[in-house]
């Protein structure tokens, strides 16, 4: 497959002008302290395992409006703490699994952090967080891009923002992980919730994103055809006239917005042959990011954007950033 896209010199300068909402900030503001009020504290259940270098916890937190959201919680066995830790964010159609799909980060001597999906986890890895929604969210095609769609009060990624923001919360409340040194991470739709969590969460100090979904929905719609955005595209061939409302509500979860407020250190990854999240929805995010920030390139990569080679990369860019773990003697 050739690149699919812009030029990278032209990708490095592609910054296209922000649709965001006037009331985007109190929009956020509103939803975090609310669902923050109908909170409990998380609860943490050690496992046994047959894992012997990992120690497994089952965690439950309050997400949106109070929800219970599922993770697990992994680190490396006998390891008090407190540790940096790695808050995971999850590509789409997947839950948490099972702790032995997410044994990578605990072995390199972080806390883990895998925070489930709500209503998803049917196609690549199990969940077990229900979408809880008791309002009602109206018609959509499947997948969960079009749920609720049609107010921002009411669509799906309002609610799973939210959860990825309340589990920075949670997961600092553990005594194995290091509330000063809480790095938020994922890819496509993780990608997605993490530029979210860095700009909504509370003290993540660095961030790790690959891929970003939800990013400048327009020029995604005009350049691919692929599923997950291809959703939008099924929906607003049969509710025609509700073009404006649609992009309305992604107004307030474009992730572009997200990037211009988040300050932490990044990195980022792009495939420039990824169909997926094209290359200039993820530079459009990229370029309008406010923190210290890297890229890393792919030039014959797609959506899996190198993969462990690219792991390795993010472990040199923590070590650099004093995140990193000591190497053992």
């Amino acid at each position: 497959m050739a690149e699919v896209d812009l030029p990278l010199e032209e990708l490095r300068a592609y910054r296209p002008p922000l649709d965001e909402p006037p009331d985007f900030d109190a929009f956020w503001t509103s939803t975090l302290a609310e669902s923050r009020a109908a909170g409990q504290p998380p609860s943490f259940t050690a496992l046994e395992t047959q894992l012997r270098t990992i120690a497994v916890v089952d965690v439950t937190f309050s997400g949106y409006l109070g929800q219970p959201i599922r993770g697990w919680l992994l680190s490396p066995a006998g390891e008090a703490g407190p540790l940096p830790a790695i808050v995971q964010y999850l590509g789409y159609g997947g839950g948490r699994g099972t702790p032995l799909d997410w044994l990578l980060w605990a072995s390199a001597g972080y806390a883990h952090f895998v925070m489930d999906t709500r209503g998803q986890g049917a196609e690549w890895a199990s969940g077990d967080t229900s979408d809880i929604e008791p309002t009602g969210t109206g018609p959509q095609v499947p997948g969960v891009m079009t749920r609720g769609i049609l107010d921002p009060s009411t669509y799906y990624y309002r609610r799973l923002m939210t959860d990825a923001a309340l589990a920075v919360d949670a997961v600092r409340r553990h005594p194995v992980v290091d509330p000063a040194r809480i790095i938020v991470h994922g890819g496509s739709q993780g990608g997605a919730l993490t530029l979210a969590a860095a700009a909504l969460a509370d003290g993540p100090v660095a961030a790790l994103v690959d891929v970003p979904f939800l990013s400048h929905f327009r020029r995604a719609l005009q350049i691919t055809d692929a599923s997950p955005y291809d959703e939008l595209r099924r929906f607003l061939r049969t509710h025609r006239h509700e073009e404006a409302r649609v992009f309305r509500t992604l107004s307030y979860v474009d992730v572009r917005s997200f990037a211009a407020r988040a300050t932490m250190p990044a990195l980022f990854s792009v495939g420039l042959e990824d169909e997926i999240t094209p290359p200039s929805t993820v530079f459009a995010a990229y370029n309008e990011y406010a923190g210290p920030k890297e890229i890393r390139v792919w030039p014959y990569s797609g959506h899996e954007a190198a993969e462990l080679q690219h792991v390795v990369e993010q472990l040199d860019w923590l070590a650099r950033h004093g995140l990193g773990i000591t190497p053992l003697a």
